[in-house]
């Protein structure tokens, strides 16, 4: 499958001397078209439980959806290419490139487009959502060259952002100029320790061509990642977002949502309108991890290790948006029918895709979390 990519002339090159925002590049919105997806195969043995079968199946249904309106690439080990490329559709192109973990979000470029319709990736420090201090695994070498391994492998110039840290699920952007982000996540001790929070938001700005940074507290309850934007609260149109809710105030989402929808109705965007917010229900139960799930994972030393009864980041707020769908998680609770409907009434030009998601949220994350957009190139 082709991909058709705007380029500037020049040899793919890392570029280490400029940033996207020096040179007229900035982050297009999620719902803008895009050029295509990436996603990475899932097998390690302490994320995808009994050999990651369960998850092999929810991701080829989400590779899928997704390719009924535009390509897909999935990167593999080149022991798992023949594997992957027998149990996806024929839509889906094969890539070989190593990772240590599935979770293309936050290990993939960010790419950023200018006014001429170039697309040039940014390729930020990964360090596993916290390094030493409280990362999930103990190595991410792999990890943290998929950026730029995939960029040179489809000949986009990219951005070297390194050493600063950042994870694509820690970031949403509107594409007119405002990045959202929360404070639990970006300010985490185990990321960017030695920058204080206006140098952070300086380095978004000049990495996103982004003005404005909207902070938003907190995320998801028990969110390993430090708490993701992604999880909370994602754009679905300019000045409008969905943010994950509960009525229940026993549950301890509720006063980090409440938390939330307060940060949002007292900023505005980057134009200075204020968010227009449909609250998007979290699943009515929590989602745990069962002992017959955590009799299948297999722990490296030094890895974050599951247990009985932990409860999961679950959230519809990770959906993933493509060119003509909107590819949402269903946990086989009762609210997962409302979370479709409200999500197409905000996206009535796209189909809602419900994908049973229980056997990516085991893994850590979710839909979005697993999907990284290539905007299109006008």
């Amino acid at each position: 499958m082709a991909i058709t990519i705007l380029r500037d002339g020049f040899l793919n090159m890392k570029i280490d001397n400029s940033t996207p925002k020096k040179d007229g590049f900035f982050m297009p919105s999620e719902y803008s078209p895009h050029s295509g997806t990436v996603m990475i195969w899932p097998v390690r043995p302490g994320s995808w439980p009994y050999g990651g079968k369960a998850g092999q199946i929810a991701f080829c249904e989400v590779a899928d959806a997704i390719a009924q309106s535009e390509p897909v690439f999935m990167l593999t080990s080149k022991e798992n290419s023949e594997i992957a490329k027998k149990a996806l559709s024929d839509k889906v192109t094969v890539l070989e490139i190593d990772s240590d973990d599935a979770w293309a979000r936050d290990v993939c470029p960010t790419f950023v487009i200018n006014g001429k319709g170039y697309v040039r990736g940014v390729d930020w420090a990964f360090n596993a959502w916290g390094g030493e201090y409280d990362g999930l695994y103990k190595s991410w070498s792999l990890d943290d060259l998929v950026a730029s391994k995939f960029c040179t492998a489809l000949n986009f110039d990219y951005y070297d952002a390194h050493p600063f840290v950042l994870e694509g699920g820690a970031i949403h952007s509107d594409g007119e100029g405002t990045v959202m982000v929360t404070e639990a996540c970006l300010l985490s001790k185990g990321r960017n320790p030695d920058l204080s929070k206006e140098q952070i938001e300086e380095k978004l700005k000049a990495y996103l061509g982004a003005e404005k940074v909207v902070w938003l507290p907190c995320g998801i309850y028990n969110d390993e990642t430090n708490e993701h934007i992604d999880n909370i609260c994602a754009f679905t149109a300019p000045a409008t977002v969905v943010l994950a809710w509960t009525d229940d105030e026993n549950d301890p989402q509720y006063n980090m949502s409440k938390r939330c929808f307060e940060a949002l109705q007292n900023q505005t965007d980057a134009k200075g309108r204020r968010f227009e917010i449909h609250k998007l229900p979290i699943p009515s139960k929590p989602i745990c991890i069962t002992k017959e799930d955590l009799n299948g994972f297999i722990f490296e030393e030094g890895e974050d290790a599951r247990e009985v009864g932990e409860r999961l980041a679950a959230s519809y707020v990770n959906f993933y948006i493509s060119n003509g769908g909107v590819i949402v998680p269903q946990f086989g609770d009762e609210n997962d029918a409302k979370a479709v409907e409200i999500l197409k009434g905000l996206f009535p030009d796209r189909t809602v895709y419900p994908i049973k998601a229980r056997d990516i949220l085991v893994g850590g994350g979710n839909i979005h979390c697993i999907t990284q957009q290539i905007p299109k190139g006008d």
